[in-house]
């Protein structure tokens, strides 16, 4: 028996590959099902099953696409509604893949045709369960994002807690969990940034477990959620529907061009031109009116949070050999409209004498002497639970996952300074003001860590567990 966790840092989602005796299964795949083609080829084993644990929102599942790729049977839980074909399976029904068992365990909660999957070891052993987003490493599934008709947040924190409660905590304390996710995902608040543990250690420690009533439970389950990214519901409604082979997206997207091309096919499609970038480095130059979102953090969350039209054309500027990554990275969140990027990269375009833009990038002492000189206007754009938890006392609270909210109430002839974490969203928000007209826009580099040495005033720290609802 091998089970691997093939974790995807970006999504902070894990997919599993599971193989027995010359049969393999995968569980919930993302977008670019290559890596699981190989990995079973290279062990002469036939991929038998997909198992899904629920319809994604947060990713593109490839299922459909392996399915057809692999002749692999796509497995959902009770409820499951698919437009592709699948095999909709029973509380308790078993599944064999080489020498061990896979049960579906109905879980609902997280989504009503959420299913954990238990495995058997040969000898019949209870060995791991693959909890989807229902149990996560520290934390459950939030349960706002399935609410329709009568069915509120509080009525499937409900079931979640009987699902938990009835299937899950009764098995072995050495039964392994292997979740779809852990930290820095918008699919629970608390995650641990470990991505398995013991069902035994977790009883003691995850607060869902421990709680003592369904009331305290459902309390505490559902205190501080932010809105879901817009892009949950999409992304979910694709899952069910299916979607385009990756390898046409690719024959789309890998389209070189050159400057005055590039330039061409902005003016004429109207494309977001998305800049991937060290953040510092765009700074220093860039493509008037680009977007920066980096590939070095949590790209594509972003992307899909920020960029509202899943069908948007996107032109891209990356590091040289980074523009395949970048066209998986978008298709993994259903952003499936790269037309081009722009061939040997932003070094080709000041070679043609394009014109370029700058953001001015300060150091946190510097901003410190600005604060010092007078009155400035500064926005911290981390996300409302970081605010809370401590920030300067002069700075106003604009996360970046609402700027397409707050955007309205920016003076275009004023300057702002903005700051985030660590450097990252700041880049992004300013970015994205400056491409609205806002010219005088100024990020303080290393964000509000290195801001912390500095002499300005903050609030009282809050503890994070309490303050921080992301």
């Amino acid at each position: 028996m091998k089970i691997e966790q093939i974790y995807t840092g970006c999504l902070a989602e894990a997919a599993y590959y599971i193989e027995s005796n010359g049969e393999a299964a995968i569980i919930d795949p993302l977008r670019e099902v290559g890596t699981y083609l190989k990995k079973a080829e290279k062990a002469g084993a036939t991929i038998k099953y997909i198992f899904e644990t629920h319809f994604h929102a947060d990713f593109v599942s490839g299922h459909v696409d392996l399915a057809e790729k692999s002749g692999a049977e796509i497995i959902y839980g009770p409820t499951a509604k698919t437009e592709f074909k699948s095999h909709i399976a029973k509380d308790g029904e078993q599944f064999k893949i080489g020498n061990v068992t896979i049960t579906a365990l109905h879980t609902p909660g997280h989504t009503l045709e959420s299913t954990t999957y238990l495995l058997t070891d040969e000898n019949g052993k209870d060995h791991c369960i693959f909890s989807g987003d229902t149990l996560f490493i520290g934390d459950v599934g939030r349960p706002d994002l399935a609410q329709k008709g009568h069915l509120t947040m509080e009525d499937l924190a409900g079931m979640l807690y009987d699902s938990l409660n009835e299937k899950i905590k009764p098995l072995a304390d050495d039964v392994i969990v292997y979740p779809a996710h852990g930290a820095g995902s918008a699919c629970g608040k608390s995650m641990s940034k470990e991505t398995f543990d013991t069902l035994g250690h977790q009883k003691e420690v995850n607060y869902a477990l421990k709680a003592e009533t369904k009331e305290q439970f459902i309390a505490e389950v559902t205190d501080g959620i932010m809105p879901p990214p817009q892009y949950f519901a999409k992304n979910a409604a694709i899952n069910k529907g299916g979607v385009e082979s990756i390898d046409e997206v690719y024959e789309k997207g890998l389209n070189a061009l050159t400057p005055q091309q590039f330039e061409d096919t902005a003016n004429q499609t109207g494309a977001i031109m998305l800049d991937t970038r060290d953040p510092q480095v765009f700074a220093k130059g860039f493509i008037p009116n680009s977007i920066n979102i980096g590939l070095n953090g949590q790209f594509a969350p972003w992307v899909g949070a920020l960029i509202t039209d899943l069908q948007q054309p996107i032109l891209l500027i990356t590091d040289q050999g980074k523009e395949e990554e970048t066209i998986t990275r978008l298709t993994r969140v259903g952003y499936d409209s790269t037309i081009g990027y722009l061939d040997g990269g932003f070094e080709r375009w000041t070679d043609a004498g394009k014109e370029i833009d700058t953001i001015e990038s300060i150091s946190a002492e510097a901003f410190e002497q600005a604060a010092s000189d007078g009155e400035i206007t500064a926005l911290d754009v981390r996300k409302p639970g970081e605010y809370e938890s401590e920030h300067l006392e002069f700075t106003l609270s604009r996360p970046l996952d609402f700027i397409n909210d707050w955007t309205g109430e920016i003076n275009p002839k004023s300057t702002y300074y903005i700051h985030c974490a660590g450097g990252y969203r700041s880049m992004i928000a300013a970015s994205i003001l400056k491409s609205r007209g806002v010219e005088n826009v100024i990020d303080v580099a290393g964000g509000y860590g290195a801001i912390k040495n500095t002499g300005l005033k903050r609030t009282d720290f809050a503890c994070p567990s309490k303050a921080m609802k992301v």
